[in-house]
């Protein structure tokens, strides 16, 4: 990859949107920048670069999501299934249908908007469910190893529980600091990033602070209903970027 100036300010714009919704939202929406990367990179080196910087925005992030944010029976129902799905996602990342697999996740986080806006665009507080729990972990696991996407299994379980809106970001921060991190080493074994891409993570590095802190002023000036209306808005535009990627990836 050729570090030039276009390259430079189109990656920085990229991360610092990737910051602006971790310090709005706590986390899950990072694929809403990555398309500005994908203007001047390939995908796999987009995840290369983004593996360490996630590590970073994340741990700046839990200065504002601090430990009361964090919604900890759904935390350990939710971090095992994470760390098995990204174990199981880099052991078949050279196998899996990274398109198809795109494909279904758009279908079902779609599938689960239109369901919320059937029942009048209300938040309808449901019970915990383990099952529901483990199983959004391991989705979430394998989607992030894959794809970057580990939003939407998260959210289809998050939002109907009814979480204050400071719970439901620190929890999505949280649970993806833990992903992150899992899933860093795995991504530089399968990319071994170059001298170039490493430059680049270094002066990215500058987009975190303002990225995070002008994403978390927005937080505080939205109240619940519009935090979760953004959330689903979010995860339709997340959906579609993923149906994108899989079919143009079956018409290449």
């Amino acid at each position: 990859m050729e570090l030039t100036v276009a390259t430079i300010l189109v990656t920085f714009a990229g991360v610092f949107l990737i910051c602006f919704m971790k310090g709005a939202f706590g986390g899950g929406f990072s694929i809403v920048g990555i398309p500005l990367l994908s203007l001047v990179m390939d995908p796999v080196t987009a995840g290369g670069l983004l593996a360490p910087l996630f590590i970073a925005m994340d741990l700046f992030a839990l200065r504002y999501w601090k430990p009361s944010t964090w919604s900890k029976p759904d935390l350990l129902l939710l971090l095992p299934g994470l760390v098995t799905g990204i174990g199981f996602g880099y052991l078949l990342f050279r196998f899996l249908d990274h398109r198809a697999i795109a494909i279904a996740m758009a279908a079902t986080t779609l599938i689960f908007v239109a369901l919320w806006l059937a029942a009048g665009a209300e938040v309808i507080t449901r019970p915990r469910s383990t099952p529901k729990a483990i199983t959004a972990g391991l989705a979430s696991g394998v989607t992030t190893m894959v794809a970057h996407s580990g939003g939407p299994p998260l959210a289809m379980y998050l939002l109907p529980l009814g979480l204050s809106k400071e719970i439901y970001a620190g929890t999505t921060s949280l649970f993806f600091t833990v992903g992150n991190a899992t899933k860093a080493v795995p991504w530089l074994l399968l990319v071994k990033p170059t001298g170039n891409v490493w430059t680049l993570m270094a002066l990215c590095l500058l987009a975190i602070p303002a990225g995070v802190w002008a994403g978390w002023r927005l937080h505080g000036s939205l109240n619940q209903r519009q935090i979760y209306r953004v959330c689903y808005g979010l995860l339709v535009v997340t959906a579609l970027k993923l149906l994108w990627d899989g079919v143009s990836g079956y018409l290449v």
